[in-house]
């Protein structure tokens, strides 16, 4: 394939973006959304010769997918992971659609409320204070996963990486799930019975 560079009028910009392990954003990063669309083949041929796999998913998002992740990258990630799936837990309780979490006002109230629900489980990740939950999702606009606008927190289509992740992990335990049901309807035990076996 030949390319030319002088089409690629974002090329700069966009490596820059993408190579700090930031994700570029449809609605907020138009500019440089529509570049990347435009001359997809020519930026994915360019940053594999550079040893970058672009990934550019429909629901609109781009990001450089890496095995490998610093310290920080790594307790972002897993702080991170932490909060949204609380987060979507609450959300879900609270009768709301996830696919809708665009639509969410993420502001103080809400992450006290998150603090206080579910404080011994985000204290293990030392992510219990008010402080400490901003803090995650300043790191979090940083990298393209929310953005900060009139005083709350609003997360941006790269939150569908957790999102999928979530379901996969559901997913996974859902064989041993169904196995479980299965042995206890044939057998017809169920889980208080195995409780309240008598210890010999």
């Amino acid at each position: 394939m030949t390319i030319d560079l002088k089409q690629l009028t974002q090329l700069q910009q966009l490596f820059k973006v993408l190579s700090s392990g930031a994700h570029i954003n449809r609605l907020q990063d138009a500019e440089l959304w529509l570049d990347l669309e435009k001359h997809y083949a020519c930026y994915e041929s360019l940053f594999s010769a550079l040893g970058f796999v672009l990934v550019m998913d429909g629901r609109g998002f781009a990001y450089f997918k890496t095995e490998q992740a610093s310290s920080y990258t790594g307790k972002l990630t897993r702080r991170l992971a932490l909060l949204l799936m609380l987060l979507f837990e609450y959300q879900a309780d609270q009768g709301l659609h996830l696919f809708q979490f665009q639509q969410w006002r993420i502001d103080s109230p809400l992450l006290e409320i998150l603090s206080q629900h579910y404080h011994a489980m985000l204290e293990a990740e030392e992510l219990a204070s008010l402080q400490a939950l901003k803090d995650t999702l300043d790191r979090a606009t940083r990298v393209g996963f929310a953005l900060f606008d009139d005083g709350s927190y609003r997360l941006l289509p790269a939150v569908h990486r957790y999102l999928d992740l979530f379901e996969e992990l559901a997913e996974a335990d859902k064989p041993e799930l169904d196995l479980q049901t299965s042995v206890s309807a044939e057998t017809g035990e169920d889980d208080d019975n195995e409780l309240q076996e008598p210890i010999a």
